[in-house]
């Protein structure tokens, strides 16, 4: 099959028209999935829908061996990404198990229920990290602005908050964005944080995260601050500092700090937990602090900071050889 065939779009009828619609409407009022998760799971599925159109197969009456056949369209003919793939075969798997228990599928046909559809496994990509000098080059960054005003000064001092608490408690974009300033505890060094799934829980950061947001704000957020504003990090104009902004303001912050990598909020909070476990922390403690609902999704980061330290080993034998050679050239 072509891609321009798997690409072209017929129609779909009215019953799968408003089965997806049906659909969608349980998961962003039942589920209370966001407007961006709603539109990602639309596409996804309308991927699906179309390629049965185009096969003249009913959306209730598609099998796994018929959805495997879309996987491998997009695995091979259109060059998908493994995870971009496992994604899209979870959506669908869950789309229809949600027809089947409103009593909208059929019986399905023995040993090919897309119930049982199985998603090809993404190979686990490790983490990319900073190194404890481009931490600290990253945490200097602000400080190089030249602070000409008050504004300038109270951008600075909101800045290097900002960074010290996304490395130093590890937190998510999100999470920093929508904090609010009753939510820190200078005293005890925690925040109170609405993590993924709204699961709240409570991050702790350290001293160079605690004077950095003593010093906001006590000297720079009353400079910005507009009436009874309750955010946390405020803009120019006293309004709640974006996500975008947020991921401007770390990227920015690499670039002045002359940092090769591209640096983003996340990179910071794989930096926090690769920098942890190094230095022995527990693997449990770090799960909580980062809000991992599953140990398995931190333990990605021992076999970073394993490989990093098969590295330095590697790199010491080489030099300990070089210098073997040397002694034994003089």
């Amino acid at each position: 099959m072509s891609r321009a065939h798997t690409d072209s779009r017929t129609e779909l009828d009215e019953r799968a028209t408003r089965a997806l619609g049906d659909y969608l409407h349980y998961l962003e009022a039942v589920r209370r999935r966001s407007a961006h998760t709603v539109r990602n799971y639309r596409n996804d599925l309308e991927g699906f829908l179309h390629f049965l159109a185009g096969r003249d197969v009913a959306f209730d009456e598609a099998g796994r061996e018929l959805a495997r056949e879309y996987l491998g369209v997009l695995r091979i003919e259109q060059e998908r990404a493994p995870a971009s793939v496992k994604r899209i075969a979870s959506t669908i798997r869950t789309f229809y198990g949600w027809l089947d228990n409103d009593g909208r599928l059929p019986a399905a046909r023995p040993g090919d229920s897309i119930l049982r559809l199985r998603y090809p496994k993404a190979p686990k990509r490790l983490p990319h990290f900073l190194t404890e000098d481009e931490t600290e080059a990253l945490m200097r960054a602000p400080e190089g602005d030249e602070a000409d005003s008050d504004a300038d000064r109270a951008r600075a001092l909101r800045d290097t908050a900002l960074l010290e608490l996304l490395y130093g408690a590890g937190l998510r974009v999100s999470e920093v964005a929508s904090l609010d300033s009753g939510d820190l505890d200078l005293t005890n060094r925690q925040v109170s944080v609405m993590g993924k799934g709204d699961r709240p829980r409570v991050a702790l950061f350290g001293l160079p995260a605690r004077d950095a947001l003593r010093a906001w704000l006590d000297e720079g957020r009353p400079l910005m601050a507009r009436g009874a504003a309750e955010a946390l990090f405020l803009n120019r104009s006293g309004g709640r500092l974006s996500t975008r902004s947020v991921q401007r303001i770390v990227r920015d912050a690499g670039v002045a700090a002359a940092i090769r990598q591209r640096v983003h909020p996340h990179r910071l909070r794989h930096s926090f937990a690769t920098h942890m476990l190094e230095r022995e922390a527990d693997l449990r403690i770090v799960q909580q602090l980062l809000g991992h609902a599953s140990a398995d999704t931190t333990q990605i980061y021992t076999a970073v900071t394993s490989a990093r330290q098969h590295a330095l080993v590697s790199t010491a034998l080489e030099r300990s050889r070089e210098v073997e050679r040397e002694r034994e050239a003089d």
